[in-house]
């Protein structure tokens, strides 16, 4: 009994690890995409950035 339960809580966690990182994928690409539309839309005058980091 004991081992199923091991072998239950594992495959929880690696589904929830999987399911996580994917999701953090999604959030690194949708940041990329933003940072290059922010770098191709970008004023041409001098050196003003169109955000204030």
């Amino acid at each position: 009994m004991v081992p199923l339960l091991l072998v239950l809580l594992l495959a929880l966690i690696l589904f929830g690890a999987g399911f996580a990182l994917k999701a953090l994928w999604w959030i690194a690409v949708i940041v990329l995409v933003v940072w290059l539309v922010g770098f191709i839309a970008r004023p041409k005058s001098g050196n003003a950035r169109w955000y204030r980091w």
